[in-house]
């Protein structure tokens, strides 16, 4: 389940999205959303911005689903040139305003990191980030070589244990 990619500074935190241009004259801001439908990202609040390597907190004083994306209006950014400063900066989340997944399920934040490991007990490396393709996700797995893992649970991906850091796959280490 994509919902995000997890902050690499501070693990607390969920990235859900980036503000990726201006909308009008009053403050507005165009929204690239990673969630899932797209327009939960206004479910959340508050949602931290991250400028200049902090993040600060800001509530969303207004927010709607636009054409494709999403527009908001965030508390003490009013202006077109304030909101101009806002472009390109990452939205995160903290990690326990999410709802827990279901059963089975799970967020990309909780999958990076987790060592990956084939039924026979080899080491492929740790999953770095993951990739959405139309068919399926992707597990982007580093260690020796970079190798792209199809995330199917039950066929590819046999067991995720995130108590243990682990991630068992049925995967030949060739290929």
């Amino acid at each position: 389940m994509e919902l995000g990619q997890e902050a690499t500074d501070d693990k607390r935190y969920v990235l859900v999205g980036r503000i990726s241009g201006l909308y009008g004259v009053q403050g507005w801001l165009r929204v690239y959303s990673y969630t899932q439908p797209r327009n939960n990202i206004l479910d959340y609040e508050p949602w931290y911005l991250q400028q200049n390597g902090a993040w600060q907190a800001r509530r969303l004083r207004k927010g709607r689903v636009q054409g494709k994306g999403i527009v908001v209006a965030l508390e003490g950014i009013d202006e077109r040139d304030v909101a101009a400063l806002w472009v390109g900066c990452e939205i995160a989340v903290h990690r326990d305003q999410l709802p827990p997944p279901q059963e089975g399920e799970y967020y990309w934040s909780d999958l990076i990191g987790l060592q990956v490991i084939t039924l026979q007990g080899e080491v492929l490396g740790q999953v770095d980030h993951l990739l959405e393709t139309g068919a399926n996700d992707v597990l982007v797995v580093r260690g020796e070589r970079e190798r792209l893992v199809p995330f199917l649970m039950g066929m590819i991906v046999k067991q995720v244990d995130l108590q243990q850091g682990l991630l068992t796959v049925d995967w030949d280490p060739d290929f």
